[in-house]
């Protein structure tokens, strides 16, 4: 194994060789100052506080807690845990967990406290706007708003379009990217890059006039499979249009520039890039949240209020107008230490061991007789380290029962909240909606039409890939090939 694996301790390293300048040729946008760091003297008679860095922990090597921690199995015998389900939410980096440690002596509610713990707190939740801008390469002038998570940030954007807009989505999306639209163009799932490039510019050739909006995923959450967003984002352009792209699975993978793909809205949540406190982003341009209403009514979006609550005039600031209530200050400070911690690791070393297990993963399955993978693109497409697959007779939910029961291997079974591109995978019909409307065990899993995924990052180890690999190998009654 090369010098830049993964280790099989239990506390998971990648070595960190190189700082995100170095590595990433894309991320145009200055680097931002520390988030942590408060820069202001403190009062008389206090010592200097410091809300933590990742900065300075991102050139130790990159670890997630609970890497290996013992679990039970169906014989009464424990083992490592070997976590394959970091899509769904990845483990909470050591250089994350560290800043909120170092973050909370001194937490307080943000804006508009003169106490020296708001002040301190209100200069990392600000500072932290400037961390995600600079992840993302986003413009100076972009709006960088927190919100719950991705599907929140979706949400956000549905309710700041303009009325009478156009939005263009493929049937392949994750729930959070397919549902929110008022007035949407769902397009089946295409044969390939090139036709979903074709496809969007034909859909938007047709729009009616007005605002139009394409809305499109970086990274499948059931696939894995890289979307060709630089490609889509000219083809939006060409046509007078916006692109949002739901990076939720792609950037904990790859490093992602607004500025150098063209893209008009990002939206992601830090629980899949190991900061799982609740926090998300919705960033990008300003004018249509600028206009909208407040996404909540409250204290923070509000810059004036008079007559007794009968006159209210709204802040313009898109933050500010859409962050209304104490937000998340804990959440936002671990979203901006896993992006300095990631970013100051380099991508290239995080990427070169994804791929390694990935093939390794993908080539062992395709050699285990009954069990299939499943894509959208075919087995050459580029892809982050998700994969999905089933078992010939075997339902999705006794395998995921079975790997966690007798192997220790935590994996995801059910539709990944993205019905109709798993109905589309699996070639099956779309199941009748049952009582209360939700299709299958809690809206996004259960019953026949349903798949395994296995997914990792950093923590992840050979051991975990064969152990899962092993134990498919017996589940299936074929040899491991």
């Amino acid at each position: 194994m090369h010098a830049a694996t993964l280790t099989h301790s239990p506390s998971a390293t990648v070595p960190a060789s190189r700082t995100a300048a170095a590595v990433s040729s894309t991320r145009t946008a200055p680097t931002a100052p520390s988030a942590r760091t408060v820069d202001a003297a403190p009062p008389a008679g206090t010592a200097a506080a410091t809300v933590p860095s990742a900065r300075a922990a991102a050139s130790a090597p990159l670890q997630v807690i609970g890497a290996g921690a013992p679990v039970p199995l169906n014989d009464g015998g424990t083992v490592g845990y070997a976590n394959l389900d970091y899509a769904a939410s990845a483990p909470c980096l050591e250089a994350v967990h560290e800043a909120i440690t170092r973050a909370l002596p001194y937490y307080s509610s943000v804006h508009r406290g003169a106490g020296y713990a708001s002040q301190v707190t209100t200069d990392a939740y600000e500072k932290a706007r400037e961390t995600v801008r600079s992840f993302l390469g986003a413009w100076e002038r972009d709006a960088v708003v927190f919100t719950r998570n991705t599907t929140d940030a979706m949400n956000l954007l549905a309710h700041a379009v303009p009325s009478g807009t156009t939005v263009i989505v493929f049937e392949t999306e994750h729930h959070a990217t397919l549902l929110p639209w008022k007035r949407a163009v769902r397009l089946p799932a295409p044969a390939s890059p090139v036709e979903a490039i074709s496809a969007a510019d034909r859909a938007l050739a047709e729009a009616p006039a007005g605002p139009r909006l394409l809305v499109v995923t970086a990274a499948s959450n059931v696939t894995g499979e890289l979307w060709p967003i630089a490609e889509l984002a000219n083809v939006a352009r060409r046509h007078g249009a916006r692109i949002a792209v739901d990076a939720a699975q792609l950037v904990p993978h790859r490093p992602l520039d607004m500025k150098t793909l063209g893209l008009d809205y990002v939206a992601f949540s830090g629980h899949k890039l190991y900061a799982p406190f609740g926090a998300g982003v919705l960033a990008g341009r300003g004018d249509w949240l600028r206009a909208a209403e407040p996404y909540l009514k409250g204290g923070g979006a509000s810059a004036s209020v008079q007559n007794g609550g009968g006159t209210t005039q709204w802040s313009t600031s898109p933050e500010q107008r859409h962050e209304a209530g104490t937000p998340n200050v804990l959440g936002v400070i671990a979203l901006a230490a896993a992006c300095e911690a990631l970013a100051g690791t380099g991508w290239d070393v995080l990427k070169e061991d994804e791929e390694r297990l990935l093939a390794r993963l993908r080539k062992g399955l395709a050699a285990i007789p009954g069990v299939r993978e499943l894509t959208l693109w075919g087995d050459r497409s580029d892809r982050v380290g998700i994969v999905s697959f089933v078992v010939d007779g075997w339902s999705a939910r006794d395998v995921a029962l079975t790997l966690s029961g007798d192997y220790g291997i935590g994996v995801r079974d059910g539709k990944f909240c993205a019905h109709p591109f798993v109905h589309h995978l699996l070639g099956a019909s779309e199941a009748p909606l049952e009582a209360g409307g939700a299709s299958g065990a809690g809206g996004c899993g259960g019953g026949q039409t349903s798949a395994v995924r296995a997914s990792f990052g950093i923590g992840t180890t050979e051991e975990h890939v064969d152990r899962l690999l092993d134990a498919l190998a017996r589940i299936a009654g074929g040899p491991r090939g």
